[in-house]
């Protein structure tokens, strides 16, 4: 796992639980890697890799490095999974997309118009083709600097989905009527804003915070029994389609103990 900081990912625990219930000798270990030394690091593996995953702030700069991707990581621009294949080619995966609709289908999500993020950056990005993978044809982003949506804008408009931008500030007024609400923003960001009850009792939040949890906007939900696909779900799930990318070359051909090794990945990561 590389990331910058990259100390809190529990990518590891689930990985070395996956490879041990495949009976693989494989390590998979935590690097501290900038963006600007992500080229130079990739460029210096040997044969002895089979690949490696990412987290923020490497996932745009990792689909830059790739030779080859899929839709999520085209219309994202966004990577978080690299496969070194045997002919020498980068290939590349976002699992995210993936790891997020799983999420929110085990929340009990069932039809989705309409969804409210907050966050801009590449995990928004994961959100929002996941959601319009589930049916939602327009989405509110709340952010703090409403001049980074660029991406997220062209993103929509390719998607076809309407969407509105507001400040973080003004999420509380936003959320009602919402199929979906979903938190993106980094640890460290905190929800000031109480929101209203209606909203926690019938929307279905996604929290992508997994260490700590609860995340912020989790916790209102909890608060009220509302639904919640949580970060730490969603985690497993990503990882889930990522250690299927190292095994077999593919992120949609399930494992031959696939249930077997999602139940070790999951046992590790309640022990955490």
């Amino acid at each position: 796992m590389l990331g910058h900081p990259v100390e809190h990912s529990l990518s590891p625990v689930l990985h070395t639980a996956a490879y041990r219930q495949l009976g693989l000798d494989w390590r998979y270990d935590r690097h501290e890697v900038r963006e600007h030394e992500l080229r130079g690091f990739v460029d210096g593996l040997d044969r002895s890799w089979r690949g490696l995953s990412a987290t923020m702030p490497l996932k745009e700069e990792l689909y830059r490095l790739a030779d080859e991707w899929d839709d999520a990581v085209s219309l994202t621009g966004a990577a978080n999974t690299l496969l070194l294949a045997d002919d020498g080619r980068r290939i590349v995966r976002n699992t995210d997309v993936a790891g997020i609709e799983r999420s929110l289908l085990d929340a009990g999500l069932e039809n989705a118009r309409h969804a409210v993020v907050a966050g801009a950056g590449a995990t928004a990005r994961s959100v929002l083709v996941a959601l319009d993978g589930l049916g939602v044809r327009s989405a509110t982003v709340a952010v703090r600097e409403p001049a980074r949506t660029a991406a997220l804008a062209q993103l929509a408009d390719d998607l076809g989905l309407e969407l509105d931008v507001v400040r973080l500030g003004d999420l509380e007024h936003v959320v009602e009527g919402a199929d979906v609400v979903a938190w993106t923003l980094p640890n460290g960001v905190g929800l000031r804003q109480q929101l209203p009850f209606d909203a926690r009792t019938t929307a279905v939040a996604l929290d992508v915070t997994y260490h700590p949890w609860p995340g912020p906007l989790a916790a209102q939900w909890l608060e009220v029994g509302g639904r919640v696909a949580s970060g730490r779900d969603m985690l497993l799930h990503q990882a889930v389609r990522q250690v299927r990318f190292f095994v077999s070359g593919q992120t949609d051909s399930p494992l031959g103990d696939e249930a077997g090794v999602e139940a070790a990945m999951r046992a590790a990561l309640d022990a955490v």
